[in-house]
């Protein structure tokens, strides 16, 4: 009895294993590098997109590695949330309009950027309080009638501003609005995925 218990844990955990090593090798296709310091140490810091190609869904992964004087990088952080799949609904689903293109790193701001049909949103994201908070959210789109709109949200200081201008013939003046829209605690990068409030 004993001996069939011990097995069956053994297999159990074997096959538990393999689904993890399984899950985790499949993001193995590079996407996206970026290098810059962006924690202050003056070395440059590395952020990588892979992709599972494997998936359905093609899911990205984006994991954060902070340099060491002596040449070493310690991952800090990795997530598969903060960049929606190439396919949320599987190859042969419905396409929703966004697709990731890019990251970067400038004055110690981590970008992620992402393609719409007609526009484009990016949200920044800065190492302060020991984690990487999001600090910003802009968008450009239009509404393929006429109308260009931009969205501009400093998270820092919880100033939003919105506008909206036609770009057809019409006389139609442009509009801007601010709102001062307070989030705390800042949302984290480990824990963030886009879109999930109507306000980044």
């Amino acid at each position: 009895m004993n001996k069939i218990v011990l097995l069956l844990f053994i297999f159990i955990s074997s096959s538990l294993m393999a689904q993890k090593r399984s899950s985790n090798d499949n993001f193995i296709v590079q996407i996206k590098k970026a290098t810059g310091d962006l924690n202050k140490d003056n070395l440059d810091d590395l952020v990588i997109v892979t992709q599972d190609t494997i998936d359905k869904k093609a899911p990205y992964k984006l994991s954060v590695f902070f340099a060491h004087p002596n040449g070493a990088f310690k991952e800090i952080i990795s997530t598969t949330k903060a960049i929606d799949p190439q396919y949320p609904e599987g190859k042969d689903g419905y396409y929703n309009g966004q697709s990731f293109y890019d990251i970067a790193i400038e004055k110690g701001i981590l970008t992620i950027k992402n393609e719409l049909t007609r526009g484009n949103f990016e949200h920044k994201f800065r190492y302060q309080n020991t984690n990487f908070e999001l600090i910003g959210f802009s968008e450009t789109y239009s509404d393929g009638q006429g109308t260009m709109g931009t969205v501009d949200f400093n998270l820092s200081t919880g100033i939003r501003v919105s506008t909206t201008e036609r770009y057809d013939d019409s006389d139609e003046k442009p509009t801007r609005s601010q709102k001062k829209i307070l989030i705390r605690p800042l949302p984290k990068l480990q824990h963030f995925t886009p879109f999930t409030t109507e306000f980044y």
